[in-house]
């Protein structure tokens, strides 16, 4: 189950701080459900049924796999956010005997006009941003995404307001799980790391959070998670 259903008990959780720290994809805006809407566009836009006579969810299954590989090589830093965005459309199409590079950067770039557009967040989103700033919290928004798509998404989904700093990967030449890109917000913000929680759906990502002191780390994954958490901040 998901953090927000329980609003009540998030919303208590974290009384004690002032600045929360949240991602953005996977924990307040819908990606797997953006993305895959995203590249059924494109499937349909480019007429790639014609071209590769498969169905859509073959094609997904595939880009999934391509995209995954890929994005570790970006964030381990061995290929650059370009080649990441084309490379991952050519692989896909190379399973379904496609060699079209250009084809391939046709797709890239559709998809990533079309994605930041999608607005599907998670349930009580904007309810919880609302509520955190009617009371005066200070929310900033971390994120290992590329500069313009993110804060297309932000103003598309009509939550940009609610952050007072953005800090992207491409944008702070830092990404999650670096400690770097951590102490950057506190630095910029003079903050104590005491002073902030941090909600992420990536254990690895927590793991960087703790690195730069931030031991009020959250991962939201699972109920389980969320029980853990408000026994330590509560008790």
């Amino acid at each position: 189950g998901h953090i927000y259903k329980d609003k009540h008990r998030f919303l208590n959780m974290v009384r004690k701080y002032n600045h929360l720290f949240f991602d953005l994809d996977h924990t307040l805006w819908d990606f797997d459900t953006n993305s895959k809407l995203s590249l059924l566009d494109i499937f349909d836009e480019f007429e790639l049924s014609q071209k590769i006579t498969v169905d859509f969810d073959e094609f997904y299954i595939k880009y999934l796999h391509h995209n995954k590989i890929l994005w570790e090589r970006y964030q381990n830093g061995f290929i650059s956010a370009d080649e990441l965005k084309w490379r991952r459309m050519w692989r896909t199409l190379l399973e379904f005997k496609i060699g079209d590079e250009a084809l391939s950067k046709s797709l890239s770039q559709r998809f990533l006009e079309i994605l930041p557009t999608k607005k599907n967040l998670f349930p009580h989103t904007i309810e919880i941003l609302n509520y955190l700033t009617e009371k005066k919290y200070s929310i900033h928004l971390i994120t290992n995404g590329f500069e313009k798509t993110q804060w297309s998404k932000l103003k598309n989904s009509k939550m940009e307001h609610f952050f007072e700093h953005v800090i992207t990967s491409e944008g702070s030449n830092s990404m999650k799980p670096e400690k770097e890109i951590f102490e950057l917000v506190l630095n910029e913000n003079h903050l104590h790391p005491n002073e902030v929680i941090f909600i992420d759906d990536s254990a690895q990502h927590i793991d960087g959070a703790k690195n730069a002191g931030i031991k009020n780390s959250f991962l939201h994954q699972t109920n389980e998670a969320v029980e853990k958490l408000f026994s330590k901040i509560n008790g």
